[in-house]
């Protein structure tokens, strides 16, 4: 992947509003892996191609499409999960309409390299995938917004969605998708080193880090779990916790704590990610909030597992949620309102996959296929 950077007599031009943006001119090059670095988005359309580019290369916040007075169907989120619905509800002729939110691609976004996507034997650039899928999409009829859902009043016959905290938009379906957030540490440069020796996923990214040491942040089940993944391949994990010993279950803990290849750290917090001079992580400075005593660790990865957020913020005390905030699903897709349905990580809290996500896109988009022919 390398850049695709307008020729010098490209100039920018704005449509009415100011709300999309486009190139006129000519462009040369090709993408760069660059863009896996960056990890927010937007996107300069071009002759008909979908292009990722940093949010901040953008003048204007939003890219407008042409709303109708009622839309069939409206997908809230373009990662994994909201893209493939989008290339199913296109294909069955619903038009839709896609608000990208706040992190435009989703976690993918972040990602450099997908090993564990069906269909691709050498990996795939997670931002070159979520180009894939937006540009299939589109080539079905889906249109983009860069929108986000900010508000949602069912209603007997449809749903209202507020976007950026002003007006209102009407759909006689609603699918929701739009993801969760990992939790970070907030530490210096946390954004660049994403993907770069710094992830929140095991299963997506252990196998890069074989016979290296790794870190592991977290004292929960899922820190637990991370650890234990990594011991197929890590040479050691170094699992940090705050405390002074784990929050997880009982035998996630026993586990943890019998392996050899795990060294736990006890009373411990991260102050400082080091990078080497390629931009990978080196190692990283460590307090003891006993002592205040600090050192260096070197490793070459950080799985930070201390949870997610679901974005899902719109719809509190109008959809069903689990006390952490997940949307709750019934019969894989459906919420308790007829027409609303879910997909993706807003609603799963175990697996998190990108594979998962795009299969309960598919079958939101088809059960959405299905309520529309039913009320017609």
């Amino acid at each position: 992947m390398k850049t695709v950077m307008p020729s010098e007599n490209a100039t920018p031009a704005r449509s009415e509003g100011s709300r999309r943006v486009i190139f006129e001119g000519n462009f040369s090059g090709i993408l760069s892996a660059s863009l896996g670095k960056t990890r927010n988005f937007g996107r300069i359309r071009y002759d008909g191609f979908a292009l990722l580019f940093p949010r901040s290369a953008l003048p204007c916040r939003r890219d407008m499409a042409k709303f109708t007075s009622m839309e069939k169907v409206i997908i809230v989120g373009s990662g994994c999960a909201g893209l493939t619905a989008a290339i199913y509800a296109a294909r069955a002729n619903l038009n839709p309409l896609v608000l990208e939110g706040a992190q435009p691609g989703g976690q993918l976004s972040t990602t450099t390299m997908v090993e564990n996507f069906p269909g691709f034997t050498d990996g795939i650039d997670g931002p070159q995938l979520i180009m894939n899928m937006h540009a299939q999409a589109e080539k079905f009829g889906a249109r983009f917004s860069y929108a986000e859902a900010t508000g949602f009043e069912p209603l007997n016959s449809h749903i209202r969605l507020q976007v950026d905290d002003k007006e209102w938009l009407e759909t006689e379906s609603l699918i929701i998708a739009s993801g969760a957030s990992a939790r970070w540490l907030g530490l210096e440069n946390e954004e660049k080193l994403i993907g770069h020796g710094l992830t929140s996923c095991a299963t997506c990214d252990g196998a890069f880090y074989r016979n290296v040491p790794v870190a592991v942040v977290g004292g929960g089940d899922s820190a637990a779990e991370e650890a234990l993944f990594l011991t197929r391949f890590a040479s050691r994990i170094y699992l940090i916790h705050r405390r002074e010993k784990l929050r997880a279950s009982k035998i996630m803990a026993d586990r943890v704590l019998a392996h050899p290849k795990i060294e736990p750290i006890w009373n411990t917090v991260i102050t400082r990610y080091i990078p080497d001079e390629r931009g990978e992580m080196r190692a990283i400075d460590l307090r003891n909030v006993i002592t205040h005593e600090e050192r260096e660790l070197p490793v070459a990865c950080v799985f930070v597992a201390i949870g997610h957020d679901p974005n899902a913020k719109p719809y509190s005390g109008k959809l069903e949620m689990d006390k952490d905030g997940y949307l709750i699903t019934k019969r894989l897709v459906e919420s308790k309102h007829p027409g609303v349905f879910i997909a993706g990580d807003v609603a799963d809290r175990v697996y998190k996959q990108a594979v998962t996500a795009a299969g309960a896109g598919c079958a939101a988009a088809m059960e959405a296929e299905k309520y529309l022919s039913s009320v017609e």
